[in-house]
C-alpha cells in the first residue's frame, strides 16, 4: 500500500538528504528533496508535505528566511536540521516558527521520533499559499499582490500589515495586533503608525472612488479585510 503521508528535506548536503530519504522511507514516508531554499518553498506549494526537514545553512538563503517565508502562510511541522548548536540560533529559529531543532549529527531514531512528535502537536492543516477575495489576489509564496489582475506595488511595511489581515481574512484585527506584529512591541502605542499605513493600503487596493473598501474599520477596536 502506497504511503500517503510525505516528508520534503530542504538541504544542499547530498550525503545528508539520502540518509534522511533511507530513514523516512523506512518509516513509510514518501520523500522528496530540495538543495536550495527558493526551490524548497516552491516544493512545498506543489507537494504539500506533511512535514519538512530544513537546514540552516543554505546556498541562496538563510533557512530561518525560508522558514519565515513559509509561516506567512503554512503551518506545516517544520524540523530544523543544522550543525550549528549555538542557543541563540536556536532560539532564532523556533521564534521564526521551527517545531523543533535537531543539531547534526544525529541518531535516526531520535530523529523519526522527533518528526513524529512534531506531526502530533500540528493541529492546522497546510494553508492555501494564494487567496483571493474579489478582485484582490494574494500570493504569499510569490510575496506578489494582485488587484483585477494588474501587479500591485506594496513596501515592505505596506506588505506585512496586508499580510496579517489576509491571515485573518473575515475577523477584527485590533490596533494592538496589528501594531505589535508589523512593528515591534515597543510600537502598540503608535497608533499613527496604523492609519496612515491603512490610509495607503486602501488607496493601492481601491479598485474606484464608488466601490467600498476590502479594509474595514471598526472604530475603537481594529480593522478587517473583507473575506
Amino acid at each position: 500500500m502506497k504511503s500517503t503521508r510525505t516528508a520534503l528535506i530542504i538541504d544542499d548536503e547530498k550525503q545528508i538528504r539520502r540518509l534522511l530519504r533511507l530513514a523516512l522511507e523506512g518509516a513509510d514516508f514518501q520523500v522528496h528533496e530540495a538543495e536550495t531554499g527558493q526551490a524548497g518553498l516552491s516544493e512545498i506549494v506543489h507537494r504539500r508535505p506533511d512535514v519538512v526537514l530544513l537546514d540552516l545553512g543554505l546556498p541562496d538563503m538563510e533557512g530561518v528566511k525560508v522558514l519565515r517565508r513559509l509561516r506567512e502562510w503554512s503551518d506545516v511541522p517544520v524540523l530544523i536540521l543544522s550543525v550549528r548548536d549555538d542557543a541563540e540560533e536556536k532560539v532564532a529559529a523556533l521564534d521564526a516558527g521551527a517545531d523543533d531543532y535537531v543539531t547534526k549529527p544525529f541518531d535516526t531514531a531520535e530523529l523519526l521520533a522527533r518528526v513524529r512528535a512534531a506531526q502530533r502537536r500540528s493541529l492546522t492543516e497546510t494553508g492555501e499559499p494564494v487567496f483571493s477575495s474579489g478582485a484582490l489576489c494574494v500570493d504569499f509564496s510569490a510575496r506578489q499582490v494582485k488587484l483585477a489582475g494588474a501587479e500591485i506595488k506594496l513596501t515592505p511595511t505596506e506588505y506585512s500589515l496586508l499580510r496579517v489581515l489576509v491571515q485573518n481574512a473575515g475577523k477584527v484585527v485590533t490596533h494592538r495586533q496589528l501594531l505589535r506584529t508589523v512593528w515591534g512591541e515597543k510600537a502598540e502605542t503608535q497608533a499613527q503608525y496604523l492609519r496612515v499605513y491603512v490610509t495607503h493600503l486602501r488607496k493601492k487596493l481601491q479598485t474606484n472612488a464608488s466601490a467600498p473598501s476590502l479594509i474595514k474599520t471598526e472604530v475603537g477596536i481594529g480593522y478587517r479585510l473583507s473575506g
